[in-house]
């Protein structure tokens, strides 16, 4: 994994990608937080402990390291004339909030119109994962997604649903344990076309 520079988001798009500090430093970072915490992160049980959280965000934060256009770039063309929605259910959403590094846990519904090509599904999951694998707002996600698919595979439309739990609000603030946050995004036939969107919300249940 590429450790030297992460580059933003584009709607936070910067002049220069971010310089990323070293290991080290990253691992001192987390020694003051322990220490301001009110533990003491010399004693046994967290001498480790720094080494053990940032491979942890290596893993939770590898998605800045990632093209999703580079896994929508292969389609396929022969199709037998099969001209309807394209749709992935419940794929798994890991990310973080943004605001508390908290994590928010749920599903994504990921549905495409093809025009002329379609992708191997496993790439579509790929892109959710990509997405969600970098500090978020839900809504982002759901319009980065919804983006990425329709400016690699320009398809008669998109439409994307996540629905997922956020633990900055369950455990923290107002500490509701049982509400879920629903966003989507649709373009193209899935925006102009009231019984496809329907359509599409009954197949992720929702509708």
């Amino acid at each position: 994994m590429a450790m030297d520079a992460i580059t933003p988001n584009k709607d936070k798009a910067r002049a220069e990608p971010v310089k990323r500090p070293t290991v080290q430093e990253a691992e001192e970072a987390v020694r003051t937080l322990i220490a301001w915490a009110g533990d003491d992160p010399q004693r046994e049980g967290l001498l480790d402990t720094p080494k053990r959280v940032v491979n942890a965000y290596k893993e939770w934060f590898s998605g800045y390291d990632e093209d999703p256009v580079k896994y929508l770039s292969r389609t396929f063309e022969d199709v037998q004339g099969y001209d309807d929605i394209v749709m992935l259910r419940s794929i798994d959403v890991e990310s973080h909030c943004e605001h508390h590094m908290a994590p928010f846990l749920g599903k994504a519904y990921v549905a495409y119109m093809p025009s002329a090509a379609v992708v191997g599904i496993s790439k579509l999951a790929r892109v959710v994962e990509i997405f969600s694998k970098r500090l978020q707002t839900q809504e982002t996600m759901t319009a980065q997604i919804c983006d990425a698919i329709t400016e690699s595979l320009a398809p008669m439309g998109t439409a994307v649903l996540i629905d997922a739990v956020h633990e900055c609000m369950s455990t923290r603030g107002v500490h509701h344990k049982d509400v879920s946050t629903i966003t989507t995004q649709f373009t193209g036939v899935f925006k102009s076309d009231a019984d496809l969107r329907n359509r599409f919300l009954r197949m992720a249940g929702k509708g």
